[in-house]
């Protein structure tokens, strides 16, 4: 005897589903990932890390001008910057330029700066960043900073007041730097110099 057998109708789960309602899924999912993209892209653009380029010749030779570098702007909302870091900030004098330079000295340091003799709580510091330039200069009988001295007839006080660093550039005949413009308030500071990307050729981590 032929059995009789009944094929009842697909369920709602098993029935395929509408081509149109799944585009738009897809679609909407990309629309998220996008924009979570752009809000990431945003908050490390603008909150945590930003470019910079080097303009002139001032910390040379450990940056060159129109070198792009990376600044760490979040650092400092965790910690007040350290010596021989490289930092990044405004002037106001200079009608808020960003310069970027090293820091030499901190809150209550006392500092000198006599020639090539860059004292710190009556103490010379050591300068390797700088020690190669120091040399060929003193090889030539010369004196590698013969710009200004510090303190000076503009700025005579020579300890460094509570939030506020001593910076200075590397290239010292060519800078402007606390020597002229005087010490550096913590709000001033935009972060540190933390990765040279371009030129490709001179990548590289900078080191504090």
């Amino acid at each position: 005897m032929e059995e009789n057998v009944n094929h009842p109708a697909q369920s709602s789960e098993e029935a395929p589903k509408n081509p149109k309602n799944k585009v738009k899924s897809e679609t909407l999912e990309w629309v998220k990932a996008i924009a979570i993209a752009l809000v990431l892209v945003f908050v490390i653009r603008w909150l945590l890390f930003a470019p910079y380029m080097v303009d002139g010749s001032s910390m040379q030779p450990n940056f060159h001008d129109s070198e792009r570098v990376i600044v760490n702007k979040i650092l400092y909302d965790i910690r007040p910057p350290k010596k021989d870091e490289v930092i990044v900030f405004k002037v106001p004098s200079e009608d808020n330029k960003e310069f970027i330079k090293r820091v030499i000295a901190l809150p209550g340091d006392t500092v000198k700066v006599e020639g090539d003799e860059v004292t710190v709580n009556g103490k010379i510091i050591s300068e390797p960043y700088i020690q190669g330039v120091l040399d060929e200069a003193h090889a030539n009988n010369v004196t590698y900073n013969n710009n200004t001295n510090f303190p000076n007839s503009s700025f005579p006080d020579g300890t460094v007041p509570e939030g506020h660093v001593f910076v200075m550039g590397d290239n010292r005949p060519n800078s402007k730097d606390s020597r002229m413009i005087g010490y550096v308030p913590y709000s001033d500071i935009t972060g540190r110099a933390d990765l040279v990307f371009w030129p490709f050729s001179d990548l590289h981590i900078v080191n504090h």
